[in-house]
């Protein structure tokens, strides 16, 4: 059997893991600054649970699990034979891997309510899985880290969510563009457009224009619904880039104006404090969530920033506010909204910028090689005591031939090699050699 990692998966050589943990650092540091709270949820959640959260499209990418033992034994003969999908999967699958982390997340809060203090902030840095096409940052596993609140329809946490992104990207060396939206603002556009029944079909559209173009829009409304009057208002309506622009196009749109008011009130708080990253308005951030009620956020990177230019590369983040997610579990007024980083985009880009500082990748301080048996031992015992300092030490297993040593410590990227011999052994004075420059000088054991 030829081995072989499963597609949209991928393997992690230790370097990598060095690499994405320094990304997990950076996000968890500023998490936990802005006062959220770690929790963990399953793998898997009750099918339920999941579809019905994400769109029509969305559902279609759910990973199904199949019942336990003979799966077929309670599927329905005369589906099987009509080749039902839709019915047989729910009769052979109860359980599904988690596309996202804020359904899960809406579940754990009605679960646990009596434990939790409200307003509930918490972060979550897990894989989620999407049987998505695979291509360069797009994956079916990869990490979501997420930050919500939920419990306070207060816009401070809109405008605090958008300084928590600027704070990590500020920190991983990215120049990125934040982008808003409202939902409430296409809610007004699909009641004028005479699209108020069909707005999940608007969106799902307008939310594929960087994609396909507006001629692609224009097909996928149409195939959609939409008549030719529609077409147009929704156009005249993509054209706009500015907020107040916005707002006469809305005018006999309550929802419409409510969402309005809503950005600009965020807009006025994120400018209060200084930030280093690009914010604006996107009238065309439609995303497809169908939870969705509010505030939309997505991040890019700013391809206008010196030495991004060629970065090619979907949304980095992105995230939105929900009114009534819990109410789908009995759990109402309880509004939320928050944000997810995407780990492996951020990975992908870092790398193509070659943007990862050095230490990043850094795993040894020192490897230690002896020259003899009796050296050995001596060495064993030194690695020992610079593991209890907290020193990152290794010992090379055997008493080698010093080249073969030496070709392990370039592999293994150590900045520093500590030659033990008998001289050194009797002294108590080790050879170091820098490896970067290839000094050799002499260290005690005091001075690690």
């Amino acid at each position: 059997m030829k081995p072989t990692t499963l597609k949209g998966t991928r393997d992690f050589l230790p370097s990598e893991v060095r690499k994405r943990d320094y990304i997990f650092g950076v996000i968890r540091k500023h998490f936990r600054t802005f006062g959220y709270q770690p929790i963990e949820t399953p793998v898997m959640e009750d099918l339920r649970t999941l579809t019905g959260k994400y769109g029509e499209e969305g559902d279609k990418l759910l990973f199904k699990v199949l019942n336990n033992g003979d799966f077929l034994r309670k599927a329905n003969a005369d589906d099987l034979a009509a080749k039902d999908s839709g019915k047989v999967v729910t009769q052979i699958a109860k359980r599904g891997l988690r596309y996202d982390l804020t359904v899960p997340f809406a579940r754990y809060v009605v679960m646990h309510q009596n434990d939790l203090a409200f307003p509930f902030k918490r972060y979550a840095i897990m894989p989620v899985w999407r049987a998505d096409r695979p291509q360069k940052g797009r994956y079916q596993e990869f990490y979501q880290c997420d930050a919500d609140v939920v419990g306070s329809d207060s816009l401070l946490y809109e405008a605090e969510l958008t300084q928590l992104l600027d704070a990590v990207f500020t920190e991983l060396g990215l120049k990125a563009v934040i982008r808003l939206n409202n939902r409430k603002i296409l809610a007004g556009l699909a009641e004028i457009a005479g699209m108020a029944d069909n707005m999940m079909d608007m969106t799902i559209a307008i939310d594929k224009l960087d994609k396909i173009g507006e001629e692609g829009v224009v097909k996928e409304l149409k195939e959609r619904g939409a008549d030719a009057g529609a077409v147009e208002v929704i156009l005249q309506f993509l054209k706009t880039t500015d907020l107040n622009e916005v707002a006469p196009l809305l005018s006999e749109s309550e929802v419409g104006q409510q969402g309005i008011a809503e950005l600009q009130e965020t807009f006025r708080l994120i400018g209060t404090q200084p930030t280093q990253n690009r914010i604006e308005f996107d009238v065309t951030l439609a995303r497809g969530l169908n939870y969705y009620t509010g505030a939309i956020f997505e991040v890019a990177v700013d391809t206008d920033a010196p030495g991004q230019e060629a970065i090619k590369m979907g949304s980095i983040a992105g995230g939105g506010r929900y009114a009534d997610l819990t109410s789908i579990f009995g759990m109402k007024n309880m509004p939320g909204v928050g944000i997810s980083f995407g780990a492996e985009r951020i990975y992908d880009v870092l790398e193509d910028l070659n943007a990862f500082p050095a230490d990043a990748t850094e795993d040894l301080q020192y490897l230690l090689v002896c020259l003899d048996d009796e050296a050995l031992e001596h060495g064993f015992g030194l690695v020992s005591r610079l593991r209890a300092r907290g020193v990152h030490a290794d010992l090379y297993p055997t008493a080698a031939k010093l080249n073969k040593m030496m070709k392990y410590a370039d592999q293994r990227g150590v900045p520093g090699v500590v030659i033990i011999g008998s001289n050194e052994v009797a002294t108590g004075e080790y050879s170091l050699k820098v490896m970067a420059t290839g000094e050799q000088r002499g260290i005690r054991e005091g001075e690690f």
